[in-house]
């Protein structure tokens, strides 16, 4: 299923890497699938990095959102706060390869620090000129989420989402989906850190593992969160008694 004829229009074309710039005691270098990577290209309007926790899909999301000149602990391009200096030195020897095309807006999402968005963005609101704040902590952690999608997911735009299915129901992953699909449609780009199932069977969308020591390509159906959840719940009371101990 072909959903996009806009590929030619990616905002992100490629990263490179000059490993030269990066300390040779750098806990980067321990990455397997970051320190063999030299460049990387992107060829849809979304892009899944899926893997095991600690293979390093974040940080390369990071130095990249960080390398296009968003805050590093999300925000839009206007958020300038800083409540704990995390990030690595990836993006100093980042280069990105940008379409000729200017976005209009972008946003990066790190499910760990929208806390601290959301305190954030009330800061701003309150600034002379601004818009009014949506009141992300008078919300649910996921009404919160989808609120944000909601009101920042526009046509001609940069998303770099951090597990955004973090405080989701599966139904409002559902919802996200759309959301996504909807502004990729638009000329908009996203790079997705996930291991949703549902986000994942985004179709036409182009998913690398960060498995296995080497940042590849493959399909839906050779994600871990596919397989896994696929297994659980083919075997469902097999796998629970072997678990639990109970055969």
């Amino acid at each position: 299923m072909d959903l996009f004829d806009n590929d030619e229009q990616l905002h992100i074309k490629g990263i490179s890497i000059d490993w030269d710039k990066i300390s040779s005691r750098s806990y980067l270098r321990g990455i397997q699938s970051i320190s063999g990577m030299n460049h990387l290209e992107f060829h849809k309007p979304i892009t899944f990095f899926v893997g095991e926790n600690g293979s390093g899909k974040s940080t390369l999301l990071e130095a990249i959102a960080v390398a296009y000149g968003f805050n590093p602990e999300g925000g839009t391009k206007n958020y300038s706060f800083s409540t704990y200096d995390s990030h690595s030195e990836l993006y100093e020897a980042m280069r990105l390869s940008r379409g000729i095309h200017k976005p209009g807006w972008g946003y990066f999402l790190r499910a760990e620090s929208f806390y601290n968005v959301a305190s954030a963005e009330e800061e701003y609101s309150r600034e002379w000129g601004a818009p009014p704040s949506m009141r992300y902590h008078a919300r649910s952690h996921g009404e919160s989420f989808l609120a944000m999608a909601q009101s920042n997911f526009k046509s001609n735009g940069v998303y770099l989402l951090d597990e955004p299915e973090a405080a989701l129901s599966p139904q409002r992953q559902l919802t996200l989906l759309l959301e996504i699909v909807n502004c990729a449609r638009a000329e908009s780009q996203f790079i997705i850190v996930t291991h949703s199932p549902i986000l994942l069977g985004i179709p036409d969308a182009e998913i690398m593992s960060f498995d296995d020591g080497i940042i590849h390509p493959v399909s839906y159906e050779e994600t871990d969160s596919y397989q896994v959840t696929e297994m659980f719940i083919n075997n469902r009371e097999q796998i629970l008694r072997r678990l639990l101990g109970t055969d």
